[in-house]
């Protein structure tokens, strides 16, 4: 499949009422079809992995492109210059959780750049940083407790951002990553109940949110 093609495929499901509802959750109507995830996910199947048409999907500036990009790109192929310049480029929540979820969990860079982003400056570069984290918790088998236990000072550190889109990806990586397994869990937990002795009405969200769940009998009977 050329680009061309993809192209017009994509702009054939434009649903404009979709995007009025996606503005609703806060989602950049800004160069936005209105096309569904599961219909990107279809459709990424049918191209395959693909790191030309990846590039030019996202160059092409469109909201669901640039996320279906993400699914057909090669982690392989990426390199640290190319996730620096679209985590530059996000305009909206659900790109960069979508390019994190997709993609850049599964790049070398990973951890690295999880590590960097969040001491960006940008709303979504630095969303991204934490958005990277959850990721990794959630899909990353392998990885060790020690590269895991690493991100909680900077979680910490970013717990008084009270940018919304920032400090929901803060409190969604404390608790992805306490979830990961015991030993983890009792990391979070502490590192929760230092975060809530901060003098910030946003830390005391994160940690009583993170609390909550990284304390239920549901979270700890299945970590047992």
């Amino acid at each position: 499949m050329q680009y061309a093609e993809v192209l017009r495929k994509l702009k054939s499901q434009t649903n404009p009422k979709n995007v009025q509802g996606m503005v609703k959750f806060g989602i950049n109507s800004k160069n936005t079809l209105g096309i569904s995830i599961p219909i990107l996910r279809k459709l990424a199947k049918e191209i395959g992995t693909n790191h030309t048409i990846a590039q030019q999907l996202w160059d092409s500036g469109i909201h669901e492109a640039r996320i279906l990009a993400s699914m057909v790109d090669d982690p392989k192929q990426v390199s640290e210059k190319q996730m620096d310049l679209w985590t530059s480029d996000f305009d909206s929540w659900d790109v960069c959780d979508q390019v994190c979820m997709n993609f850049f969990d599964k790049t070398p860079h990973a951890f690295q750049k999880a590590k960097e982003w969040t001491r960006r400056d940008n709303e979504f570069e630095k969303r991204a940083g934490f958005a990277l984290m959850a990721c990794l918790a959630w899909h990353d088998k392998n990885s060790s407790n020690e590269s895991f236990s690493h991100f909680f000072s900077l979680i910490k550190q970013a717990a008084t951002d009270e940018r919304n889109f920032v400090k929901k990806a803060v409190n969604w990586a404390l608790r992805q990553i306490g979830k990961r397994n015991r030993n983890l869990n009792k990391m979070a937990i502490g590192t929760a109940q230092e975060i809530i002795k901060i003098d910030s009405k946003t830390a005391k969200w994160i940690a009583t949110d993170a609390l909550r769940e990284l304390t239920s009998d549901a979270i700890l009977k299945r970590l047992t």
